[in-house]
């Protein structure tokens, strides 16, 4: 592809199942390669070589593409795979059918491609709507103008639909000028749910269903986004994996976004998507075979210059608070002195039991950002580990004491939890390169107050490896810089 602008006019037509839909469709995944400026009304026409076939609906339009003729036609098969169109021959019913009429004035006569169209001439389905809308184009090869070719064919088997099909593809209100000439920086949709199936990270494939929040920004010349064009993005990427299925969850968003910015014709585009899980586990004292839920996360950014995109996991633990355990251990000290057991002694007997504290819920985060996949397994026993003790829906009572055990042996503030993290993904991720990226966060849902606790933090892993060896005063790179560098 390069920046040079080129003319061309394609025909559009399906006859067999919802053909305005079908229409409808093709002509909403050609706006994302070819810079529509006409479409003509809709024509219901005749079969051409056999009547042992519904009628057609046809319709015609120009604009200009950057696309070479090759690359425009390969895009134009893209888009009749997508809508549907499974073969069926030249003269069959087909679902949606698309044909490349003209590319400037350039003639072309090689396998695979044609041009103009060597039917152009001929076919009053495709000179008639084409007529209407640019009768003064000129047949390369014939020197004669579309309206001239379309005076002298016989349309009698080409008539106006005249039930108002269409109309919501004729004038495309989102390229208008907005009341308010306003730029945005984010527009789109959310929540947008699909089954995936995902292999990076995972031990085999894994199916699911992820949701995903895909965003492009927006100038100020343009009344809206192409809201249709997101879903449509969405499919397509979807498509590229079933070829591809080895990708994670964070390269699929990364292909949705590099999508969209085509798509949108956007600066920017950005992606998240999460989906939950299900890892086998044993439980730790019963040993019973179990499964535990966790949610996979991923954020990419496409922008100028720049691809980035981000492999999380959300995960469940539980959290001893050492401040509480202290006050506990002190009093226990004061009682034990007063009953008139020797200090030695006392330190004996809280060394052998669990001291007392509150204990909460807790949820972390883990990021990482590089190149390299990252396990999802591992980030998962990462959150789990930098807690005081990981939780598990199943559990018998000696699972219930090793936990409330370990918990206790392990007491963590929040904080606490978002450095263990950051120290262990260190380690794990060591042949990440220093421009790496890593996220953490904890949120306790604290058990003796009103209010939940939270800490987090990120950098590149070059300011953590700096900041681990000792480095004072390393400026953490944030979330927002590392995904938008200046």
């Amino acid at each position: 592809m390069n920046d040079a602008k080129h003319n061309v006019a394609i025909a559009i037509g399906s006859n067999i199942g919802d053909r305005r839909g079908n229409v409808a469709a093709a002509l909403a995944r050609l706006r994302a390669f070819v810079d529509v400026a006409r479409v003509s009304s809709p024509y219901d026409t005749v079969p051409v070589g056999t009547s042992e076939q519904p009628d057609f609906l046809n319709l015609a339009c120009v604009g200009t593409t950057t696309l070479s003729p090759d690359a425009l036609v390969s895009a134009l098969h893209d888009v009749e795979r997508a809508v549907g169109r499974r073969g069926n021959g030249k003269l069959g019913p087909r679902a949606i059918d698309l044909d490349l009429l003209l590319y400037d004035q350039l003639v072309i006569d090689e396998v695979g491609i044609r041009v103009p169209h060597p039917g152009l001439a001929e076919r009053a389905f495709v000179l008639v709507p084409l007529a209407e809308i640019a009768p003064g184009l000129l047949h390369p090869g014939l020197h004669k103008s579309v309206g001239e070719l379309a005076a002298r064919i016989d349309a009698s088997g080409v008539r106006l639909s005249g039930d108002g099909v269409l109309t919501r593809v004729r004038r495309d209100i989102q390229e208008s000028r907005p009341a308010v000439s306003l730029a945005l920086n984010r527009a789109g949709v959310m929540g947008v749910r699909t089954l995936v199936t995902l292999g990076a990270g995972f031990a085999g494939l894994r199916t699911t269903i992820a949701t995903f929040d895909i965003f492009a920004d927006l100038d100020a010349q343009h009344s809206g986004v192409h809201m249709s064009r997101f879903s449509q993005d969405l499919e397509d990427a979807l498509s590229d994996v079933i070829v591809a299925d080895d990708r994670g969850i964070d390269e699929l968003a990364l292909a949705i976004a590099e999508r969209v910015v085509q798509s949108q014709r956007a600066e920017r585009a950005e992606v998240t998507a999460q989906a939950e899980i299900a890892l086998p586990r044993v439980t730790p004292a019963g040993g019973k075979d179990t499964r535990e839920f966790y949610t996979v996360l991923a954020r990419a950014v496409v922008a100028s210059g720049h691809r980035r995109r981000l492999i999380g996991v959300e995960a469940e633990g539980i959290t001893a608070c050492p401040c509480a355990q202290a006050m506990v251990a002190e009093d226990a000290r004061a009682r034990l002195s007063v009953a008139g057991v020797e200090p030695k002694e006392i330190e004996r007997l809280l060394s052998l039991m669990p001291v007392a504290t509150h204990n909460q819920r807790g949820r972390g985060t883990l990021f990482i950002g590089a190149e390299r996949a990252a396990e999802i397994a591992t980030l998962v026993e990462i959150v789990e580990q930098s807690m005081s003790s990981e939780t598990y829906d199943l559990l018998k009572r000696p699972d219930e004491l090793f936990v409330v055990n370990k918990a206790h042996a392990t007491p963590r503030f929040v904080e606490d939890v978002v450095r263990e993290m950051l120290r262990f993904a260190a380690d794990a991720f060591a042949d990440v390169g220093d421009d790496g990226f890593v996220f953490a966060r904890q949120i306790n849902y604290e058990s003796i107050h009103k209010h939940d606790a939270v800490a987090e933090s990120c950098s590149t892993f070059g300011e953590l490896r700096r900041e681990l060896g000792g480095e004072t005063g390393v400026r953490h790179t944030t979330l927002e810089e590392w995904l938008y560098p200046q």
